[in-house]
């Protein structure tokens, strides 16, 4: 990976590239695969799916997830991408060391890499770079710091000991540089339901989700003064005991043409 230079940064998800697995200095912990197999859907029609594979430990995490359009929709845009990340979880805390994403259409294909450590970005690549945009919202001295990257935000970490509560999965801030835009996602308990996929029937915490635009985006631009005042957005989160961690179930947005779901019909944990 190259140093990150003063024009590459970034604003996709999802996406593919490499990430090491972390060891312990002991023995290896023990580990768990969560196989998970999403159905994209707007306002009720199925436009898409999305696969997540992410080997899980109470100190490691590495993720692969691909996603692509489908049906009727991938006649408008054949669209797909595909992001990887992996890191350690720390105290409750994830601690990122890789994240690359691609998302590719007939028009483009673009990739982005970024390296991390400390919570801190040490280096990002981006092929082909975007465009500067002079409305754009400069990037603050510390907001490559202290962050997570997106793959690193879907591991929801609950606190080392004790019960690991709805409400705890929620009630917090994610901090989320993408290699080009910094937001806050803010998370907000609402209750607990039950759910039910291939492989998994339980319950999970609901969370209301506000998306809060820091730097690198447009702020006048309609999407973004659109999501920064969308109340309508909610996340599923589904336990996963033996690693103490929180991990998406379902996810809903209102957007500009409609709501979209993204929910699993397949959430299976198999130990390894």
């Amino acid at each position: 990976m190259t140093p990150r230079s003063t024009g590459a940064r970034l604003a996709l998800a999802l996406a593919a590239a490499t990430a090491a697995a972390l060891s312990l200095a002991a023995a290896p912990a023990r580990a768990d695969m969560l196989h998970a197999i999403y159905r994209v859907s707007l306002v009720g029609l199925p436009i898409g799916t999305a696969v997540l594979d992410a080997d899980l430990s109470p100190s490691s995490y590495t993720i692969r997830a691909d996603a692509r359009l489908t049906g009727l929709a991938k006649l408008f845009a054949n669209a797909r991408g595909a992001s990887t990340g992996n890191g350690a979880i720390v105290e409750g805390r994830i601690a990122p060391a890789t994240f690359a994403t691609t998302a590719a259409s007939s028009q483009m294909t673009r990739t982005i890499r970024m390296a991390l450590a400390g919570n801190a970005v040490t280096g990002v690549d981006i092929a082909p770079p975007f465009d500067e945009k002079p409305d754009r919202v400069p990037l603050g001295p510390n907001d490559e710091q202290n962050i997570v990257d997106p793959v690193g935000a879907a591991v929801i970490p609950a606190p080392a000991s004790g019960a690991m509560a709805p409400p705890t999965a929620c009630n917090r801030k994610i901090p989320i540089f993408d290699g080009y835009t910094r937001f806050d996602i803010d998370l907000t308990y609402v209750g607990e339901r039950s759910a039910k996929a291939k492989g998994y029937n339980g319950p999970v915490a609901v969370c209301a989700v506000r998306y809060v635009p820091i730097s690198g985006h447009s702020p006048d631009r309609p999407a973004t003064k659109f999501m920064a005042e969308n109340k309508d957005v909610e996340v599923w989160l589904a336990p996963i005991e033996a690693d103490r961690v929180w991990m998406p179930f379902r996810v809903s947005v209102r957007t500009m043409i409609g709501t979209t779901v993204v929910e699993a019909q397949e959430f299976r944990v198999n130990g390894k």
